[in-house]
């Protein structure tokens, strides 16, 4: 990148430490609101009622087929996200915002400790579906909704990203709350540290000043602006975080004679 490219990037004014800080604190106050208030609507969270859904529902997971009741894991509480599918396509033609988010789901040991399991409920077949994680390196449970998606997102568009929860009392299981569109953002701090930088996300929606980069989104697009190096450059037409899997030798091959 030369001298003349970097000065025709935006960036913030420079000012002394004092200045600085005292602007900081200003914007301190606005984030500690912000967290008081998360902290609120989490608190009625907690007191939403629930409406009780069939443990029995069918999945099928690695061991064929299983119920909704089994995707506990003898746990009392279970986080589901719905992962959208397009049934005989391939590795690149996948949802790209699930993939994002689902790549970010790792360490489950912090879950499991407040009793709760996490598993994705694919929208589409298990064998795809399961050689698409695999291909990922995503180790959290995994099951095929298929079949049941009009019992378990009753009222709600089938093909979408969703999360639920669901709590089990013996055999019982309740629905507790759900979420989609950019409520599952829960499961990503990509987002959340890249919203603590100067540039932010990189995306052209978001309110940052003139000449601030905004190339950048969660599709099928290059790693960053072309004109950003080291920034890793992938190619498009994929989403970003498969070029990776590809590049270290896994197979995207998810067995629908497309690639």
């Amino acid at each position: 990148m030369t001298d003349l490219a970097k000065d025709e990037l935006g960036a913030p004014n420079v000012v002394d430490r004092a200045t600085f800080q005292t602007e900081l604190d200003a914007l301190r106050v606005r984030e500690k609101a912000h967290t008081h208030e998360g902290d609120a609507i989490a608190a009625g969270r907690r007191r939403l009622p629930m409406v009780q859904v069939d443990g029995a529902t069918p999945l099928i997971g690695e061991r064929g087929a299983v119920t909704l009741l089994d995707a506990f894991e003898e746990r009392r509480m279970l986080i589901a996200y719905y992962f959208m599918w397009q049934s005989g396509h391939s590795a690149p033609e996948q949802c790209e915002g699930c993939t994002w988010v689902t790549s970010q789901v790792r360490e489950l040991s912090y879950i499991h400790s407040r009793n709760v399991t996490f598993a994705v409920f694919c929208q589409g077949p298990y064998k795809e579906s399961a050689r698409y994680r695999d291909f990922m390196g995503w180790e959290m449970p995994w099951y095929s909704a298929q079949g049941s998606l009009d019992t378990f997102l009753v009222g709600r568009r089938v093909g979408r990203m969703h999360i639920v929860c669901y709590l089990r009392q013996g055999s019982d299981v309740f629905e507790t709350y759900w979420t989609t569109i950019r409520g599952v953002e829960a499961m990503d701090n990509s987002y959340r540290l890249l919203d603590l930088t100067v540039y932010g996300r990189q995306e052209k929606w978001e309110d940052s000043p003139a000449r601030w980069p905004q190339h950048c989104s969660i599709t099928r697009t290059k790693g960053g602006a072309p004109d950003w190096p080291p920034v890793p450059v992938w190619p498009e037409g994929r989403p970003i975080s498969q070029w990776p899997r590809l590049k270290a030798g896994y197979s995207d091959d998810l067995g629908t004679g497309r690639r």
